[in-house]
């Protein structure tokens, strides 16, 4: 994977039709074992620091790499895109849009969840749960040689801080953002989580994410994803996208926010083949080629609609008080019935 995004950082280098177009960069180098390891980020289109913003990540957890292939198989397709689509490049005038396919390289290419140091990066921010989580997969900091490893207490990996600073200067001062984050392993359904992942308490911004549903399930009333809190799920400490949500609405009060997680749901190709469970990342991944073509095929609806949704967001973000309340009470009625 880091070839193909080598591969992807220097055609934009060379090909002048898409300097203008598209800004590659190397947030940081991950050293491990005498190896560095580059972190890619690509942002395209407007460069207004309130522009609304696309921000898609992968790869944060190794083992599920089929994030950082849908990730990287998005920004391929959109970059070719860019080379002929004039509504495309329209559109791309009024929104931003952020990659950082790759986001734990030393755990992609070693086969491992956590990174080189074996911290889980998604329980390695300073969020800590208040209420129960589950036994050790809720985060620990008992043994580095347990799976789900906070890492130290205060400190935060070099892949953390590289997406932390990403996104203090790609989508701070963004007037709306959406985030989604790609993992894999969890179920039989492909699931859109928003927050919060260390409380059960309401999302804050649950109006403007039941408005956003609402949009999506009309335009595409027969869509594959179960749209949930995260909370729903399980809690845990240390969730990145908690942490970086509480951030964005104390410095940017007058912006909207939705952090999503895309998390697919791996036990349906392990259940078309059961012997994909003794390869290395079986557990996690679509092993058969046409299986992860297929997986990328089926995201691309949403990844449109969302840019769609931003380039359009007045119309469901920036709510007046009465529509507000409606919306609120309708996600309470949708999501938290208990």
């Amino acid at each position: 994977m880091i070839g193909e995004l080598q591969k992807i950082f220097d055609l934009i280098n060379k090909e002048d039709r898409l300097k203008s177009l598209v800004r590659p960069s190397i947030e940081t180098e991950i050293k491990y074992k005498n190896k560095n390891y580059p972190i890619y980020s690509f942002s395209i289109g407007s460069e207004s620091p309130t522009a609304p913003t696309l921000f898609i990540t992968g790869g944060v957890h190794g083992l599920e790499r089929v994030g950082a292939q849908l990730a990287w198989s998005l920004l391929k397709t959109t970059i070719d895109t860019l080379l002929w689509d004039r509504s495309r490049k329209e559109l791309f005038q009024h929104v931003r849009l952020v990659f950082a396919p790759l986001l734990n390289p030393v755990g992609y290419l070693h086969f491992k969840r956590s990174n080189g140091n074996n911290v889980d990066l998604m329980r390695n921010s300073p969020i800590i749960s208040e209420e129960k989580t589950p036994f050790l997969v809720g985060g620990q900091r008992i043994s580095d040689k347990i799976p789900w490893y906070q890492g130290q207490e205060g400190i935060l990996e070099p892949e953390s801080q590289a997406l932390v600073q990403l996104f203090k200067k790609e989508a701070l001062q963004s007037s709306c953002v959406i985030a989604v984050d790609f993992h894999s392993g969890f179920g039989m359904k492909d699931r859109l989580w928003f927050p919060f992942s260390h409380t059960r308490k309401i999302f804050d911004n649950l109006a403007e994410m039941h408005s956003l549903t609402h949009l999506f399930e009309d335009t595409h009333p027969y869509h594959i994803y179960q749209i949930e809190p995260q909370s729903d799920a399980y809690l845990l400490h240390g969730d990145l996208w908690d942490f970086l949500y509480l951030d964005y609405k104390e410095k940017n009060r007058s912006g909207i926010f939705l952090p999503l997680t895309l998390e697919m749901g791996s036990w349906t190709w392990v259940k078309k083949n059961p012997l994909q469970i003794f390869s290395k990342h079986g557990a996690f991944n679509p092993i058969k080629e046409h299986r992860l073509k297929r997986t990328y095929r089926r995201h691309h609806l949403l990844f449109d609609f969302l840019l769609k949704a931003l380039y359009s967001n007045q119309i469901w973000s920036h709510l007046e008080a009465g529509f507000k309340h409606k919306h609120h009470q309708l996600g309470l009625e949708k999501w938290y019935k208990s």
